[in-house]
């Protein structure tokens, strides 16, 4: 008799683990050709404050991590993805993953993503991005940091800190590499996530999500989310636990999200549309200022 194939059941990685939506509510996605690879969770309002939640808590921990050993841990996600690349490729080489959605430029997304040579690409892009934000870990405080000279008897040092809990929102595509260009520099300085992942290709999240369970990244330091952006955007913007908000957004969504952000007094950082994801310009020191706050500290000369 033939044997059947055990279907994937997919979950968002939220806490350090794997939750369906308490809406219930799914979303089928398909391969390239139609069939049903599984169905990921639509994410609710609710979905989203309990990942906040889950994240605050994780972060006072992530942020007395030393620099190198974060450092240590991106390094080990680009591992772990390495390792599981061609599963990833086969994952971002599926059709249009929700049936009926349509990307954030309005047109159908269906077909596939490129071809292989196109996904493998992708996924290696990633790892590299990892590695290069991994490689800054214990490296950007000296370049952003600065000890200032000052006419008084004291030393005055200005350094860095964390922010806190940051939202992001994924591009359509690159789903894979645009998800971690945002989310790298966010933790690499001690920061925590909370991101709403490409809905029209949720599908590589839901393996990113096994990968980062099964690495160094303590629970709830990256939390992923599937589900409609129109539903997620606004509640995002407005959260005023969320500390600032880094996203791929078009001019409307961008408006909504500074409108909301005002409220809590904001930060938010959009990416260019015209940005090369895989390109140099897509990868800085300055994507990890972003999201970090300068303390200056003053202490007496000879005390």
């Amino acid at each position: 008799m033939k044997r059947l194939p055990v279907t994937k059941t997919p979950k968002v990685f939220v806490g350090g683990a794997f939750i369906r939506s308490e809406s219930g509510r799914t979303l089928p996605v398909r391969d390239g050709a139609g069939a049903l690879l599984g169905n990921v969770p639509q994410c609710t309002r609710k979905d989203l404050r309990n990942a906040v939640e889950a994240a605050a808590k994780a972060g006072p921990g992530w942020a007395r991590r030393t620099a190198y050993n974060r450092g240590q841990i991106l390094y080990r996600m680009g591992e772990m993805i390495e390792a599981r690349a061609a599963e990833l490729a086969e994952s971002l080489e599926a059709g249009a993953a929700v049936a009926g959605t349509h990307g954030s430029n309005g047109a159908r997304t269906g077909g596939k993503a490129g071809g292989s040579k196109a996904a493998a690409r992708e996924v290696a892009a990633t790892v590299d991005r990892l590695i290069y934000y991994a490689g800054w870990a214990d490296k950007y405080e000296q370049v952003l940091g600065n000890v200032n000279p000052v006419a008084s008897p004291h030393f005055n040092f200005t350094v860095t800190e964390p922010m806190g809990v940051i939202g992001v929102l994924a591009p359509e595509a690159p789903a894979l590499l645009g998800l971690i260009t945002l989310i790298a520099p966010v933790i690499v300085s001690g920061n925590t996530v909370v991101a709403l992942v490409s809905e029209a290709r949720p599908f590589p999240s839901i393996l990113l999500g096994e990968m980062l369970a099964t690495s160094d990244l303590p629970g709830g330091v990256v939390n992923l989310l599937t589900g409609f952006r129109k539903e997620m955007l606004p509640t995002f913007a407005t959260h005023t636990h969320l500390r600032a908000i880094s996203a791929s957004a078009t001019p409307e969504e961008r408006k909504a999200i500074r409108t909301g952000a005002a409220e809590s007094v904001k930060r938010t950082h959009f990416t260019e549309p015209e940005l090369d994801w895989f390109g140099d310009e897509a990868q800085s020191l300055y994507a990890v200022r972003d999201f970090i706050e300068f303390k200056t500290t003053w202490h007496p000369i000879g005390a």
